[in-house]
Order: C-alpha cells, then sequence, then structure tokens
C-alpha cells in the first residue's frame, strides 16, 4: 500500500516523453482520506456547470488539439482514440449527454470538462508501487473488461502509458484507465494526475488543480498532498 505522500512523491516521467513532447507537464494531487457523501453536494454542483459550459459546436479549443497532434505522433488518429477531455467534451455535448459514474469520478470530469484539460483518477488501495509515465514496449499487462468480462490486453509499442509495478494504470496517456485501479464508490485514498501540453502558462491546468484541492478542502479532507508540473 503507498501513501499519498509517497505516490506523490515517488512519480517519475521518463526522459523520452519530455525530449519527444517538452510542452508536457503534470500536476498530482493525493489525500489519504476523502469522505465522498460529504463532496457529492459540490459535485453535483460542479457537475452542472461543466455541462453548462460545454460547446455546441464540434470546434475543439487550442489545447484539446494540441493532444490531438500529440495522439498522432504515436500513431492514434481521433477516429481510433482521443484524449479523456476530448471524448467527455464530445459525449457531454452528444444527445445522451455526459454519464454519471460516482462521487468522485464525476468530479474530475467536470473539472477536466470546465478547465480543458485530461484528468484520471486512481484508487491508491489498488496501487502497487510508484506512478511513472513511460513509453510502452508492449509487454506490460492492462487488465480492462471486454464484452462486460475481465480481460488483459497490452499497449502498441511506443505508446505514452502510466504504469505501476503491476502493470498499466493509464493506457495511451490519458485515453483509457484500467479496472485494477479504478475509483469505486467506496474509494478513499485517492491520487489525481492532471496533464498539461497548454505550453507557456499550463494555465488550465492550473486552474484544474486549484478548483479540485479547493473543493476538497472545503469538504475537510485531510492531508491533501500536491505536486507541480515542473517536480516530477
Amino acid at each position: 500500500m503507498i501513501s499519498a505522500h509517497d505516490w506523490i512523491n515517488s512519480a517519475a516521467i521518463e526522459p523520452a516523453i519530455r525530449e519527444r513532447w517538452p510542452d508536457y507537464r503534470v500536476w498530482l494531487v493525493a489525500t489519504d482520506h476523502v469522505d465522498a457523501p460529504r463532496l457529492a453536494a459540490m459535485a453535483d454542483e460542479v457537475f452542472r456547470q461543466a455541462v453548462d459550459s460545454t460547446p455546441a459546436s464540434d470546434d475543439a479549443d487550442g489545447h484539446v488539439q494540441r493532444w490531438q497532434g500529440a495522439y498522432r505522433d504515436f500513431g492514434v488518429t481521433p477516429r481510433v482514440a482521443r484524449s479523456s477531455v476530448d471524448a467527455l467534451l464530445r459525449r457531454a455535448g452528444s444527445d445522451n449527454g455526459l454519464p454519471r459514474i460516482n462521487v468522485l469520478v464525476d468530479l474530475y470530469n467536470a473539472i477536466s470538462i470546465l478547465h480543458r484539460v485530461p484528468i484520471g483518477g486512481e484508487d491508491l488501495d489498488r496501487y502497487d508501487g510508484n506512478a511513472r509515465l513511460v513509453l510502452a514496449t508492449g509487454a506490460e499487462p492492462f487488465h480492462t473488461t471486454s464484452h462486460g468480462a475481465p480481460a488483459v490486453e497490452y499497449p502498441d509499442p511506443g505508446e505514452p502509458i502510466w504504469v505501476d509495478d503491476a502493470g498499466v494504470t493509464c493506457r495511451r496517456w490519458n485515453w483509457r484507465q484500467t479496472t485494477r485501479t479504478a475509483i469505486h464508490p467506496g474509494t478513499q485514498r485517492v491520487g489525481f494526475i492532471i496533464d498539461s501540453l497548454d505550453a507557456p502558462d499550463h494555465l488550465g491546468a492550473r486552474r484544474a488543480v486549484d478548483q479540485l484541492t479547493g473543493l476538497l478542502a472545503d469538504c475537510h479532507v485531510r492531508t491533501i498532498e500536491t505536486t507541480r508540473g515542473e517536480s516530477c
């Protein structure tokens, strides 16, 4: 079991990622205790704001377009897969709307939409070792589901993946998270990953971090740990 403090301070980014995408920065937020029921009302309000902020047109903003470019860099077109924020914006603007999952997931999805940045969440009780962003070899196991049943897949060589000691925690940078460390309604120890290619100021990521930590603090969440993008 890894603590919120250790999860943040042991996180690492492979040098090849920075060399290939020098504008990339990541922010991490984590806590060893979150009371999801206390957050529910706040999450509902933020979720409503996010849905109301979704543009009616299909025109992507500049940061979403940068993520589309990064995906093309490692061989994935929007027809195949999109960054998490790109996919969320499209779902929010569709007839079916943005799905509700659970309090913590709804909260970070809403903040992702509001600030146009990819955000992922991890259940730290299910995490094994430290978080690393690396280029895949293709041998790393990715635990997911296929047609409703548990399945193990493998990333394409060269795609950016988040991993721990047990395998892939998120494929294609922020496209799809593993079922193994996914947040569930009973999650109390959680880590959030906020990705940004929005150089030079990364305002969307900074605002997302500020809003997320502010909401957690307002709910009396204990021991919120954060790191800024240049620290990993």
